[in-house]
Formats: structure tokens, sequence, C-alpha cells
């Protein structure tokens, strides 16, 4: 890599962690390009050559981000429930799975979700974490004939915000993590007992 081509990508990478900090900070849709020039020690110019839209700039910073969250992926579903036989073993896997996501995440997820609206790439980057969270709970309910709305129901319950709130209660890990299980196994005996067929 030349000079001059080393520090254009320092300068581009300097930009990304700027507006990383500050979207984190201030979130998406209220950062403005000088905001990020400032942060990033450079011109308004600058930021705009390197990214010419929000959406570039947040692309380029959602790369970063999922590599630092790693989120659940739909390929690696069938994988982490080899071996568990029991409705329980599987949906201790998907909350176990899903705290350390959300550990990992939580902050940035509640930041997309809220400036979902106003910036595309922000939904489309929440609808493939959604699509790996649906691949997991599916296969969790693998032994439950699972239909769209025991699915649905779990989705709403594996939302970052119900995590973010039990969170917030105040339990260790090592409490938190029984309770949602118990809270799922509840949902999806409540679910199916509502059913047409169990009536």
């Amino acid at each position: 890599m030349t000079g001059r081509a080393a520090a254009h990508e320092e300068t581009r990478e300097r930009i990304v962690r700027a507006t990383m900090a500050l979207h984190d900070e201030r979130g998406v849709a209220t950062t403005s390009f000088a905001d990020i020039a400032e942060r990033a020690d450079v011109g308004p110019a600058t930021v705009s050559r390197h990214f010419p839209t929000l959406g570039a700039l947040v692309m380029a910073c959602g790369a970063h981000v999922a590599a630092e969250m790693r989120p659940l992926s739909p390929a690696d579903a069938p994988k982490a429930f080899q071996g568990l036989t029991t409705t329980r073993a599987r949906i201790e896997r998907l909350v176990s799975d899903l705290d350390a996501f959300y550990a990992r995440g939580s902050l940035r997820l509640i930041a997309a979700a809220n400036d979902r609206e106003r910036v595309p790439e922000l939904d489309r980057f929440l609808i493939m974490v959604d699509a790996g969270i649906e691949a997991y709970i599916t296969q969790a309910l693998a032994h439950e004939a699972p239909d769209t709305s025991l699915a649905g129901v779990l989705m709403a319950l594996c939302g970052v915000h119900v995590w973010k709130a039990i969170t917030r209660a105040g339990l260790a890990e090592a409490d938190r993590q029984p309770i949602l299980v118990d809270i799922l196994l509840g949902a999806i005996a409540s679910v199916r007992s509502h059913r047409p067929s169990a009536r």
C-alpha cells in the first residue's frame, strides 16, 4: 500500500470510528456530518468525500458493528442445538446464546431500532438480526410443531427491549437466564393450551 493509500485508509477508519462513537452517544439520525468531522479531526468535505451519503457511512460502520456484535446467524442455528433432545435444553441454549449476543450489542441494537424508520440501512441490518434470532427460535422449537403464532410470541419475548428491561431489574446472569427460560417455556405452554386442537 502506498503512503497516500495508507493515509486515505487511515482517515476513512478514523471517520468510521468517530461516527460509531457518536452514534453510541447520540443516535444515528441525530449525528451530523459536521459532528463527525469535528470528532474525527477532519473537515466536513473530507467526510463527504469518503462517504457521499449517510447510508454509505452507516454501511461502513455496520461492517465494524457486525464484527463486534457477532449477531446470531441462520447458518449457525442447526449446529447450535445439536445433541439437545428436550425442549427445555433447547430453550436454555437459545437463552444463553441470546443473552451473550445482547451483552455484546444491546446498546447499538436499541439505537438502531430507534432510528430504523429514518435510516433504511439500519432497517436492513435489524431485519438481518431478526432473521438470525428467528432461525434460532425455530430450531429451539423443533419438538413443538411450531406455527407462526408460537414463533411470533417467542420473537416478541426474545426482543432486545424485553431483555434490557429484565437486565435493569438487577438480576445477575446466573439468576436472569433461568427466569428467562421459565418465561419462554410458560409462553410455549400457554400458546399450546390456546390452540383450537387443545380445547
